[in-house]
């Protein structure tokens, strides 16, 4: 991993994803999450504010040390107890059904092998379990997806490995897990091309 996704990525990233408006995304997506929580691309700790007041311990898994260098002042101040890990999200090391809910917010478009983490997401749930997201992914305009496919490779480039013409749909369904709330929408203030966003609950 380069200086560019240990240092300055993590930094960039944290200060993009702080943005006031991004919270009550965050919060809305957050509200449900019950029960023994894993978050997937945990990154800066962002999500820590917003979790339910019952919720006292999460695990938070992030392979770049970098972001979770920055997470560990906001897990000092949190009142929720974080196992935070320095792990991928295509190879956790958890047992078998041992989630209530898992967490994703701006991670799947970034993991390498997605599939595979969604496999793992399936795996770690218990059944009845519940995946809350927040993603963004492809349009369903085809005007849109025509400039997200151009623009694709320098978005993996500046953005650290982040893809924004996945379907998201399509993607965590794939594992079996059943879609029983979805929103698709485009973000406010953002370039339809990076602004398309898929939220919602998926169930094991």
């Amino acid at each position: 991993m380069g200086f560019y996704s240990r240092v300055l990525f993590p930094r960039g990233c944290d200060w993009l994803m702080s943005m006031p408006m991004l919270a009550a995304y965050r919060k809305k997506v957050l509200a449900d999450v019950a029960g023994k929580v894993l978050e997937i691309g945990f990154g800066t700790g962002l999500n820590l504010p917003h979790y339910p007041a019952s919720i006292a311990e999460i695990t938070a898994v992030d392979v770049n040390p970098g972001m979770n260098s920055l997470a560990k002042k906001r897990i000092r101040q949190s009142p929720i107890t974080v196992n935070n890990l320095l792990l991928n999200g295509e190879d956790l090391p958890m047992d078998e059904a041992s989630f209530d809910s898992v967490v994703s917010a701006w991670t799947l478009c970034s993991i390498k092998n997605v599939d595979q983490a969604l496999r793992e997401i399936h795996r770690v749930l218990k059944p009845g379990g519940r995946f809350f997201f927040i993603e963004h992914g492809l349009s369903d305009d085809p005007n849109v997806q025509r400039w997200q496919n151009r623009l694709n490779p320098l978005q993996k480039i500046l953005g650290d490995g982040c893809h924004i013409n996945r379907d998201m749909k399509a993607i965590i369904i794939k594992p079996d897990l059943r879609i029983e709330k979805l929103e698709e929408f485009y973000m406010d203030n953002n370039p339809k091309c990076l602004g398309y966003t898929y939220q919602g609950i998926a169930v094991k």
